[in-house]
């Protein structure tokens, strides 16, 4: 019930990245109940090919909490993270990652399921159908 009502607050980011003609990703980082960061992509705003949602949202949580780890921390995502953002998120040694859809172009289990940390834990599929469509709907329109 808690992972639907974060992912939620994911798909609030992922629409306000679609309001800003950002692919819509959105990120949320909670820990002990609290979220700490909200993000979402900013590639295009900040013309910056690594500001995705979950590295603006790690920088906020680890920023927030005051050091690098994000030890007990849960990254909620709309998508499947790519490999540059499953390395990361191995860096700062996020304990669970839970997202929306898959990614079958540029997912990190693609290319390499064992980026992430050992000890992350991971779950996939919540509110799949409506992270999903908001990124079809996207490219539909973009594509025109």
């Amino acid at each position: 019930m808690d992972d639907e009502r974060y992912m939620q607050m994911a798909l609030e980011e992922a629409h306000k990245a679609m309001e800003q003609k950002e692919v819509p990703i959105g990120a949320v980082v909670v820990a002990g109940g609290r979220v700490i960061a909200r993000a979402h992509n900013l590639t295009e705003t900040l013309t910056d090919p690594t500001a995705h949602a979950e590295m603006q949202a790690i920088t906020m949580a680890t920023e927030y909490l005051g050091g690098k780890y994000l030890t007990d921390c849960t990254l909620y995502v709309t998508v499947e993270p790519c490999p540059m953002c499953a390395a990361a998120l191995n860096w700062a040694q996020i304990s669970r990652i839970v997202y929306g859809a898959d990614d079958p172009r540029r997912g990190y289990s693609l290319f390499s399921p064992g980026l992430l940390h050992p000890r992350t834990q991971v779950a996939k599929g919540v509110l799949q159908d409506e992270c999903a469509t908001l990124m079809k709907d996207f490219f539909k329109e973009k594509r025109g």
